[in-house]
């Protein structure tokens, strides 16, 4: 069968990129059939092999709207069962969201076809893992940032796995990109005796690397095991925010707390307390006196307003400790239309979604310290933040333990939260340290210094989650260098693909 329209321009090859890019979201949770993503980066390469230039943007593109539209269908929920749009709007603007972040999949592939392609089998597969790298991490930066299916996320339980506390997920994203490419230039490289032999080499080198660090630890404890309860309240998103409802979700959130067992750390989730903590004052101070008399450590979500010497009033979605410890952490990375709204002015009042309660949060400064619970430094990360990577990786080098607290009920039944989780375990594989995700309709759990649930409560459920963590100690490879030597080894492999392409260009 003559399989030539894959490499060239034209709707069938874009639909086959759309259908790759398709295949990401089902090696991730909650499929997690890894494999997938080497047929899927494998056909991307294969697709944007002999494409001049402006073909390949559509190419990209194709592959990164198959990609979004398949993995981000939770934002579909988010706008209409909770941002009152109609079924055809709510589709209609989850359509037009992927149609715009996949735009970051065409400039990557304008670049590979005008100046990194060469045709050299071993050094196409070396700058198209570079490359790939580089677009991760700029979506992951650019306006906020997107850092959502990244391609390491896929080996969480795979071979590669071992790789995350050297080089974190974008190590992993390299090495699949790799030998995804690598394997489809196999039949060139069979001309190519000694780059076959070096290629061979390197996939056996990354691949038993990641295998064998599996269960190598990094870090070691810094103290004795700490108890835990985490509380899952789910409370329904349209509960939430109903003044009528305040006084039962405190009421909820006290019972829970104060019915079960003595723990060193009862964490309570994201905006647990859905008042201003100005508004809440009795509360909390009842409650710190019961954290006071258990010698507990609470922690919990709470907004916090600041006024300044002008009177200017700034909101912040933020943690507060009380009981054994001390701090309140104020959330840096904001959603985009969940906690504030770009060109509120234009889009303020035009549907529902663009009013959502709580949406016009500041954002909080990046030198604050961290939270200290009975005597440990804790990392905290609210929400979406502990899908960023690098940012991760900086509050973790710091801390015994990592803590994030979340509502993922705006996406409802749908694989948005499971994907969350996932990115929440991986950076506790990151860092080599234990993870506390408190949530209000789930998942709940407690994450291991591999990046293992230990123990959770599955979603939409209420309860308590009991546990311990270890407090730990040390720094991976990942936590001490971040992705800086990643970084500069996809810019030398970047640097000599476009050299080697200038040199064939001239010849």
């Amino acid at each position: 069968m003559n399989m030539n329209w894959i490499t060239r321009p034209g709707w069938p090859g874009n639909l086959l990129a759309m259908a790759a890019g398709a295949l990401t979201p089902l090696c991730m949770a909650p499929f997690d059939f890894w494999p997938l993503s080497l047929l899927s980066l494998g056909l991307l390469y294969l697709s944007l092999r002999e494409l001049a230039p402006k073909a390949a943007m559509l190419r990209g593109w194709s592959y990164g709207f198959g990609l979004f539209g398949a993995g981000t269908s939770w934002i579909y929920v988010s706008i209409h069962d909770f941002g009152g749009a109609s079924p055809l709007l709510a589709g209609g603007l989850m359509l037009l969201f992927s149609a715009a972040v996949a735009l970051f999949f065409a400039l990557p592939a304008w670049l590979w076809s005008r100046w990194l392609r060469n045709g050299s089998g071993l050094g196409d597969a070396l700058a198209f893992a570079a490359l790939w790298v580089a677009q991760e991490a700029f979506r992951g930066w650019f306006l906020t940032g997107f850092p959502w299916l990244f391609a390491g996320y896929s080996q969480l339980d795979g071979p590669l796995a071992g790789l995350a506390p050297l080089g974190g997920v974008w190590l992993i994203g390299f090495v699949l990109a790799f030998s995804a490419a690598l394997l489809v230039n196999l039949p060139r490289l069979r001309q190519q005796p000694r780059a076959l032999s070096l290629g061979l080499l390197l996939l056996l080198l990354f691949w038993g690397t990641g295998w064998s660090l599996q269960q190598y630890s990094w870090t070691e404890p810094a103290g004795k095991a700490l108890s835990v309860a985490a509380v899952q309240g789910n409370v329904a998103q349209n509960m939430k925010w109903d003044p009528a409802q305040l006084n039962a979700q405190l009421a909820l959130y006290r019972d829970l707390s104060i019915k079960g067992p003595r723990v060193d750390l009862l964490v309570w989730p994201e905006t647990a307390v859905p008042v201003l903590k100005d508004y809440a004052g009795s509360y909390l101070q009842a409650m710190d006196a019961f954290a006071n008399d258990r010698q507990t450590t609470l922690i919990t979500g709470v907004p916090v307003r600041e006024v300044d010497a002008d009177g200017n009033k700034r909101f912040y979605n933020a943690i507060t400790v009380i009981g054994k410890g001390q701090g309140t952490y104020l959330k840096q990375k904001l959603v985009p239309f969940g906690e504030y709204v770009p060109l509120q002015d234009v889009l303020r009042g035009l549907i529902a979604f663009f009013d959502l309660p709580m949406s016009d949060f500041a954002r909080g400064p990046a030198d604050q310290p961290l939270l200290q619970a009975q005597g440990y430094q804790v990392a905290a990360y609210i929400c979406y933040e502990v899908v960023y990577p690098e940012f991760a990786a900086g509050l973790a080098a710091q801390s015994n333990l990592l803590l994030t607290v979340s509502n993922d009920a705006w996406f409802g039944h749908s694989i948005g939260p499971l994907q969350h989780l996932q990115m929440a375990q991986m950076r506790a594989l990151e860092a080599g340290r234990w993870m506390i995700r408190a949530t209000n309709t789930g998942v709940t759990a407690l994450i291991d210094p591999f990046g293992q649930i230990d123990t959770r409560i599955a979603s939409f459920e209420q309860g308590v989650l009991y546990g311990e963590v270890l407090p730990m100690q040390g720094l991976t490879p990942y936590l001490r260098w971040h992705s800086w030597p990643l970084t500069l080894c996809c810019g030398l492999l970047l640097l000599g693909a476009a050299r080697a392409r200038k040199t064939r260009t001239a010849a």
